[in-house]
């Protein structure tokens, strides 16, 4: 089974823990930290959408132009433009990138984020909304003849675009979230399911709840899974907890950097990294809720904490579990991503190559004694 790596496409060094030092899009920064993904081993990068930030789909097609072979991951929200608008702007960078990009679609968590921008629907009726513009987008990009559309949040007539994306049959779709409607959502939709890093049960628990909501909605197959963290790792075991508690101490004295109202999250997800915390902050192998705690559930927000060798050995936990794509953003960007790149990311893909030569040898073992299982055909004799 394959396995594959994403990071985080920045656009300027500031993190949470720490301010950063020029504007909000720095260009040469930005490209500086897709090529060190790109030189480190990582797949892809995510291009987050904020009600307030620059721009990601006109970031990833700077980098897309710059960084060739690095892929792609655009985050979107639907209720920023009309779909009909938006499938054409994905199939312009899908051939600006030639082939490389995923579309993650953001249905929106918190009302108070979403109104930044007008809009005022209920989460539930955002996830309904986020299927079929799902749908729409998807059409949109394979049909080469005009087609009508009448549906609960559009409606429009005859419309066939003139832009088709490079990857056939089209480009990968991703989604996330962690509620009944999400499930039902993604599960009906999505390509990729992501998820944010919660402890082994937890994360399975989910993983079957998004399987049976794609059977619910009719289909034979089931989407990847992906799972995101917030790596800390040091040379020795000491170290690497250290580092996690210097973090932990400047989220705290920083407030995490959030421009959101006090009170309860309301989205699903951040409710259950709080609920995860609360019941202690060391689970499994080496994740760590504290960081978790300190934001208030504020997105990818859990920690793995280790040297490179317990950290690659958790994600291979979750790598059991079927997550095929691992999500890892630290709080240092570029040099987590330097660091994870060259210490982590080598021995997760050297055990699951292993692994995988260890199944093809299996399945070939077991077909040869199948085949000599079977009984020869006699051949009768004749006189």
């Amino acid at each position: 089974m394959p396995v594959e790596f994403l990071g985080i496409g920045g656009t300027n060094d500031g993190s949470e823990i720490a301010p950063r030092s020029g504007p909000s899009f720095d260009k040469q920064y930005t490209l500086k930290l897709a090529r060190a993904h790109h030189d480190h081993g990582w797949d892809r990068v995510l291009f987050a959408y904020g009600s307030g930030t620059p721009d990601p789909a006109q970031v990833a097609a700077y980098v897309a132009a710059h960084v060739p072979g690095l892929q792609i991951l655009l985050a979107h929200r639907p209720n920023v433009s009309y779909p009909t608008y938006a499938l054409k702007t994905f199939a312009t960078l899908d051939q600006i990138s030639e082939g490389r990009l995923t579309v993650h679609f953001i249905t929106g968590g918190s009302d108070h984020e979403q109104r930044r921008e007008g809009d005022v629907l209920t989460k539930d009726e955002r996830y309904a909304r986020t299927r079929e513009y799902i749908q729409i987008v998807k059409k949109g990009w394979t049909s080469r003849t005009p087609f009508d559309h009448e549906g609960e949040h559009y409606s429009f007539r005859d419309f066939v675009s003139d832009v088709f994306p490079v990857q056939r049959p089209r480009p990968r779709i991703s989604f996330g979230g962690s509620s009944p409607a999400a499930y039902a959502a993604g599960g009906a939709e999505a390509d990729i399911y992501c998820l944010w890093g919660e402890p082994l049960a937890e994360t399975a628990q989910q993983i079957a709840a998004v399987k049976e909501a794609a059977r619910a909605a009719g289909r034979t197959d089931v989407p990847r899974f992906q799972v995101a963290f917030r790596p800390v790792i040091a040379p020795t075991e000491e170290l690497a907890w250290e580092k996690a508690h210097r973090i932990l101490a400047a989220l705290r004295s920083a407030g995490a950097g959030l421009r959101t109202p006090s009170g309860p999250p309301q989205n699903a997800g951040s409710r259950r990294l709080l609920e995860v915390a609360a019941t202690g902050e060391r689970h499994d192998r080496a994740l760590w809720t504290a960081t978790a705690a300190a934001t208030g559930g504020a997105g990818n927000s859990t920690a793995l904490v280790g040297t490179p060798e317990t950290v690659a050995a958790a994600l291979l936990d979750y790598y059991d579990l079927g997550v095929e794509i691992l999500s890892a953003r630290g709080y240092d960007i570029l040099g987590d991503a330097i660091d994870f790149g060259r210490h982590v990311i080598p021995i997760v893909r050297e055990e699951v190559a292993k692994r995988d030569r260890e199944a093809a040898e299996r399945a070939r073992v077991a077909a040869e004694r199948a085949k000599a299982s079977v009984p020869q055909a006699r051949i009768p004799l004749t006189r």
